[in-house]
């Protein structure tokens, strides 16, 4: 007689579970920049992010995207060379929309739903950002991208993610840089330097950690958004965040004091 042997195995069918359900991505232009490259939009770096967004996506989770225009125009720079800054800060508006429509075409090469949403109004290009609309859309499993900053001079892309993030009520920003976390100092001037594991928005606020402004910081804190703040470079990092692993550089509220890495 002829046996059959079945070998069962568990966990391995199953999904992982996402720690968070609603998330904004924020990715700097210089993020799609190759280093060395005179383009400042890479096909393959763009691609490359797409597919972890679309992994994240995957698993269930809704996604907002805000995305800098570093890789082709900043604003603050080109002021303090003497251009009007009001000026200077439009056409670095102007430089998101680039990007982000750079971004919605990787992730539709993907077979990813997306909608570019924007602060400035232009209907041939993208929708006018409508917060009900925006969450509507994430609920339908759409990646949506905001561009055009907030739609005012003054204010930067890391602002656009903290005040986005407290419109939509997601549940945490994952700001996405080429560091592995928040230093004590820049790690590529002072070798010193010491990586957090977690830190309050106060403390970032008074140390003057320059990972993000102190705008988007002040706004997070009021609202209670955390922010983590990761490599993105570094294999699939996105997915690993999302999934609660220790990545990267927690910020929050908590009232524990600031954890240095220990190793």
């Amino acid at each position: 007689m002829q046996r059959r042997f079945f070998v069962f195995t568990t966990g391995l069918m199953s999904n992982p579970i996402p720690k968070y359900k609603r998330i904004v991505l924020k990715i700097s232009g210089e993020a799609l920049r190759e280093i060395g490259s005179r383009d400042t939009i890479s096909p393959k770096i763009a691609g490359d992010i797409a597919r972890q967004i679309r992994e994240v996506h995957d698993l269930g989770v809704e996604i907002a995207v805000v995305v800098g225009g570093g890789n082709i125009w900043r604003g603050l720079s080109a002021s303090h060379k003497g251009m009007e800054r009001t000026a200077a800060d439009y056409m670095g508006m102007l430089a998101t929309v680039i990007n982000g429509m750079a971004l919605q075409s990787a992730l539709e090469a993907q077979g990813v739903s997306t909608r570019v949403q924007t602060a400035i109004e232009m209907k041939n290009v993208a929708e006018p950002f409508i917060r009900r609309r925006a969450m509507r859309h994430m609920e339908l499993g759409r990646v949506v991208i905001f561009v055009a900053g907030t739609g005012n001079p003054f204010f930067s892309t890391d602002t656009t993610a903290a005040l986005r993030a407290s419109e939509i009520g997601a549940e945490v920003i994952l700001k996405a840089t080429k560091v592995d976390g928040i230093y004590t100092a820049d790690p590529a001037k002072d070798p010193t330097a010491v990586k957090y594991d977690k830190i309050t928005y106060t403390e970032a606020l008074t140390r003057r950690l320059a990972v993000m402004d102190s705008t988007a910081f002040s706004l997070c804190m009021d609202n209670r958004v955390p922010i983590i703040v990761f490599d993105m470079m570094h294999g699939d990092n996105i997915k690993r965040v999302v999934l609660g692993e220790p990545v990267g550089t927690l910020v929050n509220s908590g009232e524990e004091p600031a954890v240095l890495q220990t190793t």
